[in-house]
């Protein structure tokens, strides 16, 4: 006889049925407090909770889906190589923050990473196909395609970032969640004037970006006349920061501080500078942009740096589209539109500058 035999048959699953009856409600009642439905009275709604408990029921998930045309489930969207996403701490800290916050609504994650352009129809097909409630979508290029394909499709979606495609700026129904990039820089740049440093200069990231572009923009609102000589751009990598802080130091050989535009950056910043002999602080004064724990803190000497929640906006994001969904619900009941988010950020005072 074997193991299953010997255990004999299998109990019945509970079914909804089941639970109305013991919570004394109607199957109907039964459904709303199950698939999250509104408009039930708060003594039935924990009678319903208590026989789901008592009973191990478990909610059908196709017939849920008909009930709240929704799937539980979000799609993250990075345009950005699998080999970036998965060594960049950035991306792993955002990723964390979004995982925590949509696990806590019970909801579902879809990475889709956009490498190539033979990856936009694969991806334009999947959001079309109804397999997610919503998008969230970060590190775009200004060329990048994909708003375009989530515009066209109707998908609900939250940015990570200000947006800066053509037709975006002023339009409100884009809703994004971005750090204060502009006035970091600023923060970070006056920072370093107040030092006594005089030739100053800065790491930009990649400026198909926006928040490159904001943190270059705020580096310029110190110094009006900064020198042209003095700006290189990077690509957000430790490799990048190597080559662009090479590029300063044989052009600009008298710079005595420099503002990067992120911490890994940063770091391939310093390693530039003591292979050619230049002493941080003493010599070049150095800040970075995100204060990542296992960038800042493990550099040599440890990175004096603009802090932005990285996580948090994360978290922000899902909250955002989760709100908005609801909105969308809710709007013929006069809800109010809901805004995008600017974080604020601050410095982070270290040893190197």
């Amino acid at each position: 006889m074997t193991d299953r035999a010997a255990a004999g048959p299998a109990a019945p699953r509970p079914t909804l049925e089941a639970v109305a009856e013991r919570a004394g409600v109607s199957r109907a009642t039964a459904s709303r407090v199950v698939n999250g439905g509104a408009g039930v009275r708060a003594p039935l709604v924990e009678r319903v909770r208590e026989a789901v408990a008592e009973l191990g029921y478990v909610p059908n998930q196709a017939a849920r889906t008909l009930v709240t045309r929704r799937n539980d489930a979000v799609a993250v969207i990075v345009a950005e190589p699998e080999t970036r996403v998965f060594t960049d701490p950035f991306f792993a800290e955002q990723l964390l923050g979004i995982s925590r916050e949509l696990t806590a609504h019970d909801s579902q994650l879809v990475l889709l990473l956009v490498e190539g352009p033979e990856d936009y129809d694969r991806v334009g097909r999947y959001l079309a196909g109804g397999h997610v409630d919503g998008a969230l979508v970060f590190s775009l290029h200004a060329d990048d395609p994909l708003p375009g394909i989530i515009r066209r499709i109707g998908l609900p979606t939250v940015f990570g970032g200000r947006p800066g495609w053509p037709g975006s700026e002023g339009d409100r129904s884009i809703l994004y969640v971005d750090s204060d990039n502009r006035g970091g820089a600023r923060d970070a740049v006056r920072h370093l004037a107040a030092l006594g440093r005089t030739r100053i200069a800065t790491i930009t990231g990649p400026l198909d970006q926006t928040a490159s572009v904001d943190r270059l923009d705020g580096y310029h609102d110190i110094l009006l006349d900064a020198d042209p000589r003095l700006v290189a751009e990077g690509d957000f990598s430790a490799p990048g920061g190597e080559r662009a802080m090479a590029r300063l130091l044989d052009r600009a050989p008298d710079l005595d501080a420099v503002f990067v535009a992120s911490d890994l950056m940063a770091s391939g910043a310093l390693r530039v500078l003591r292979e050619r002999g230049r002493r941080v602080p003493e010599d070049v004064a150095v800040v970075g942009f995100d204060d990542m724990a296992t960038v800042a803190e493990a550099a040599d000497p440890p990175l004096t740096t603009v802090r932005q929640d990285i996580e948090g906006m994360g978290r922000l994001m899902v909250r955002l589209l989760l709100r908005g969904l609801e909105w969308t619900d809710d709007a013929a009941a006069g809800g109010r539109p809901l805004s995008s988010v600017v974080t604020p950020t601050r410095l982070v005072r270290r040893a190197s500058a």
